[in-house]
């Protein structure tokens, strides 16, 4: 069972809603939070109340009972009080209590540059500050965690009065003392080398806060633990201001997995990918493929002599069990493939060539000569199935093409009309059909389908879902191939396809011949 000896500390509602282009409505936040809490972080900070309208509707919802946390604990986000103004009478610091968080978090300046020049007030009011709104909030029954911005930069040039803010803070009654990297500059030397100092010279309980301006901020948190704080902030997918903030996936994948540190409940960290690919879809941001333990490149595998190795054993190219964070191995198909990636790509869609060495030879060099036309099978896993099951003779030949036609009418008004004609054998039949639709393949798909239909019914389920194209370079001068990526569902699952020819819309039809066939296999 966890205790309160280390605490993970998630900002993504309030520091990583600071991102450029996200903009949560509430019922975003609250989903957001939900999903945090199964990933089993121990704190959440759903915004600044009474700063934010949106963050204090949020606080008001949790408290109606609209936020069941298991693991949680809901943290409200503030400042001090204003220079000058008495702690009861500050509407900012009033909000907090009333915004019914049992933990507040504090941001308060500790480098002397920031309180003379942005609060443009004296060093002694700026530690006053500080000990009257922890002490007034402590009083009230809220813990209270000190964020103090700009720590390090502030440390750089006064070493002292950074830790006489940690100390009016922990006098005072506050939890933890924050060190903040808010511009993000530091490198994980320098975070580590002043943990250490700093810990030396105050009682009060560190924690670490980093931005990723360097690049370093997972570095720099990990660093800041290994220094002996126990306390990490962070945000799902690193989302926040400018270059973002410490990403928490990674960070937690470093504690648990690299450092032994047992910090979050029992096999919730399992459901990080989970939780960080719903999180980057309610944010309407694409997942990053090739995010360290969570990304769905994370442990994909491309060259040969990779898959060579992962043959013999998974671990000697996987720094750890993909599985452990709810992700997968994957083995990508490309001109760099090998016998080893041919046999484990196959393994994983179900197919079992390791004793057909002429079909795997003979799976290799189509793949080689391909990739070297244009085609690519990284992302187009069905495609690369069915060249295996016609090396295997194991893939059906429902249908054969005669010829397809497209005619493309532009009508005196400037409505355009899309006309396609297919002509396919399927069975024992000749079927001639012809369908308009909204554009070429939107035409030829539909003419495809209502042809077969009759045949094999189960295709009025398919629905053509996405439609990628890439204009690659040409051998010839100004030549130029086309490559078609063409996503399929049947409302359960879902396929991809390729297609490469010079022509747009045979590279269509290819990319379109392999879904269907695809749809149609036994599986």
């Amino acid at each position: 069972m966890l205790t309160d000896d280390f605490h993970v500390f998630d900002t993504t509602l309030r520091d990583g809603a600071q991102r450029e282009g996200i903009s949560y409505s509430v019922a975003d936040k609250l989903a957001v939070a939900r999903l945090l809490d199964s990933l089993g972080v121990g704190f959440i900070e759903g915004g600044w109340p009474g700063a934010v309208p949106k963050d204090t509707e949020f606080f008001a919802r949790a408290a109606q009972g609209e936020l069941q946390l298991k693991h949680a604990t809901l943290v409200a986000f503030g400042s001090t009080r204003k220079a000058g103004v008495a702690v009861r009478e500050d509407r900012q610091v009033q909000a907090l209590l009333d915004s019914g968080a049992p933990v507040i978090t504090l941001v308060a300046k500790s480098d002397v540059w920031h309180v003379k020049r942005a609060l443009r007030t004296t060093l002694d009011e700026n530690l006053a500050m500080v000990s009257d709104t922890v002490s007034f909030l402590r009083a009230a029954g809220r813990r209270v965690f000190v964020d103090c911005e700009h720590f390090f930069d502030g440390y750089k040039h006064d070493s002292d009065y950074g830790v006489r803010v940690l100390d009016a803070a922990q006098a005072a009654g506050a939890d933890v003392g924050v060190l903040c990297d808010t511009n993000g500059g530091m490198l994980p030397m320098g975070i580590g080398d002043t943990v250490r100092a700093v810990r030396a010279r105050t009682g009060i309980r560190l924690g670490i806060h980093t931005q990723d301006d360097t690049g370093c901020a997972v570095a720099n948190t990990l660093a800041a633990v290994d220094a002996g704080v126990t306390h990490v902030q962070g945000t799902a997918n690193g989302y926040g201001e400018r270059a973002g903030n410490a990403d928490i996936f990674a960070v937690l994948g470093g504690l648990v997995f690299k450092m032994g540190l047992n910090v979050l409940p029992e096999g919730t960290i399992g459901e990080s990918m989970r939780v960080s690919h719903a999180i980057a879809e309610i944010a309407n941001l694409a997942p990053d493929t090739h995010a360290p333990y969570v990304g769905s490149s994370a442990f994909a595998h491309k060259a040969g002599l990779h898959a060579s190795a992962i043959k013999l054993g998974p671990e000697l190219y996987n720094h750890m069990d993909p599985e452990l964070t709810g992700n997968s191995q994957k083995i990508l198909i490309t001109e760099m493939a090998g016998r080893a990636s041919v046999e484990l790509k196959s393994a994983e869609l179900g197919m079992d060539v390791t004793d057909r060495p002429d079909v795997v030879s003979s799976v290799v060099d189509r793949v080689k000569e391909r990739e070297s036309s244009g085609w690519s099978y990284e992302a187009a896993d069905a495609s690369f199935e069915l060249l295996v099951r016609d090396e295997l003779h194991t893939a059906p030949s429902q249908f054969r093409l005669e010829s397809y036609r497209v005619i493309i009418d532009r009508r005196e008004d400037g409505a355009l009309v899309t006309e396609a004609t297919v002509k396919v054998h399927a069975g024992e039949q000749r079927i001639i059909t012809t369908a308009e639709g909204n554009g070429p393949v939107n035409a030829l798909d539909l003419a495809l389908r209502s042809a077969l239909g009759e045949v094999f019914p189960r295709l009025a389920a398919l629905e053509l879902s996405d439609y990628k194209v890439r204009i690659l370079p040409g051998k010839h001068g100004t030549d130029a191939i086309t490559r078609v990526l063409i996503e399929t569902s049947d409302k359960s699952t879902e396929w991809t396809t390729v297609g490469v020819h010079p022509n747009i819309i045979e590279a269509s039809w290819l990319a379109l011949e392999d879904a269907v066939r695809f749809g149609l296999l036994e599986r």
